[in-house]
């Protein structure tokens, strides 16, 4: 009799094997990252553009390091290339641009200055004294939180500021144009001058020579007069 054929041969279907769930949470993990680096976007480009501490999300007593470290982490962690935000490159400019502004040591003055006035009328508002501490116990239960006044207070006064410095370059530059416009009066003018005078030069031959003609005309005339009465 032939042999039967094994049942052993026939090759079993796999089952497909489940995902490890440490694959499931690396996943996860990996979208919950990216929504993260859009909210952070969202909140640069958001973030009021005259006030680099706000971009940066860094407190204004923050050390020099410190805001070096601050840009560092958000513009790794909003990079255009690791971020899919169609605006991800305008967030990293703004990150650049107010770590430059704070790394500067005059502009820096400048707007620790006016962030000094705000928290001072926001104090004064308060009936506080500018001297006091930003974690003493009276500004605990300030609605809204003080640093959020500050904030707002500090806007206001960056606002009228630019302003101002808007309308100064304005005038600068109508200053400029007038300047402009004079010189170059003067200068048309002067080139009239020059013409006018060679002019009068190329002509020197005509004028004499028609003062000649009159003159001896003159004289016919006076010769003619003399020998009729004579």
């Amino acid at each position: 009799m032939p042999e039967q054929a094994s049942s052993s041969s026939s090759t079993p279907s796999k089952t497909p094997t489940p995902a490890p769930d440490v694959d499931i949470e690396k996943l996860l993990n990996r979208e919950a990252n990216a929504f993260q680096r859009e909210l952070e976007v969202e909140r640069i480009l958001k973030a009021f553009k005259l006030n680099p501490y706000e971009i940066l999300d860094i407190d204004e007593s923050a050390t020099t390091e410190e805001i070096k470290k601050k840009y560092r982490q958000l513009s790794l962690f909003i990079h255009p290339d690791k971020t899919p935000h169609a605006r991800a490159p305008d967030a990293f400019d703004l990150l650049k641009k107010a770590e430059s502004e704070l790394s500067d040591e005059k502009l820096r003055e400048e707007l620790d200055a006016i962030v000094k006035q705000a928290r001072n009328l926001v104090l004064k508002n308060l009936n506080l004294p500018a001297t006091i501490k930003g974690d003493d116990a009276r500004l605990k239960d300030v609605t809204p939180p003080f640093k959020q006044q500050v904030r707002a207070k500090s806007k206001e006064l960056l606002i009228d500021e630019e302003v101002r410095r808007r309308k100064a370059v304005k005038m600068n530059l109508a200053n400029e144009g007038l300047e402009a416009k004079k010189k170059e009066e003067e200068v048309n003018a002067k080139k009239r001058k020059a013409e006018e005078d060679a002019q009068w030069e190329a002509n020197r031959e005509q004028r004499v020579g028609s003062w000649r003609n009159f003159a001896n005309s003159n004289k016919k005339k006076k010769k003619t007069k003399g020998a009729v009465l004579g």
